[in-house]
């Protein structure tokens, strides 16, 4: 992926230089790595690793992800919050993840951990099993287990 980045920044700088001006512009940079682009996505097969730019937007929409779920919980706890009575029943319950790795692993925690209502409390020693503490267990468990689903893919889909 570094490569492909390095290569492309190349080619802009190749553009940039080959063009007839007195004084190069951004402009022309920027023309010459969407040129870039465009002919290493034409070669990408060749690398035998996947174009560099699907990671980028897998990264965008990971970010975009937990913007929406981190939205969405924190309407539910503050729905919880404004209430006269806690109607609420907290809970622990444990979930069995497909990532492996530190970082993949690392990555979910943190992004549990930052929506409200719920907590990554403990990793197991093999990294595939979460320990979270729910604010209600009828109501956020199934979210939290939805969200946790969303998060997996899209980190597979940065990380791999």
């Amino acid at each position: 992926m570094a490569a492909q980045f390095i290569l492309n920044l190349f080619i802009a700088a190749l553009w940039l230089l080959l063009q007839d001006e007195i004084t190069p512009t951004f402009t022309t940079f920027l023309m010459g790595f969407i040129v870039g682009i465009g002919i290493l996505y034409a070669m990408h097969r060749f690398y035998g690793t996947q174009f560099y730019l699907r990671r980028v937007f897998s990264i965008i929409r990971l970010m975009m992800l937990f913007n929406w779920e981190l939205l969405i919980s924190s309407y539910s706890v503050l729905k919880q919050i404004t209430t006269p009575k806690l109607n609420i029943t907290p809970g622990i319950f444990t979930y069995k993840t497909e990532l492996k790795g530190d970082w993949e692993v690392t990555a979910l925690a943190l992004l549990l951990t930052l929506t409200p209502g719920s907590v990554v409390m403990e990793v197991s020693e093999e990294g595939d099993l979460f320990y979270i503490h729910a604010m209600d267990m009828e109501e956020s468990k199934d979210a939290v287990i939805r969200s946790i689903g969303k998060f997996e893919q899209a980190i597979m889909e940065v990380t791999r």
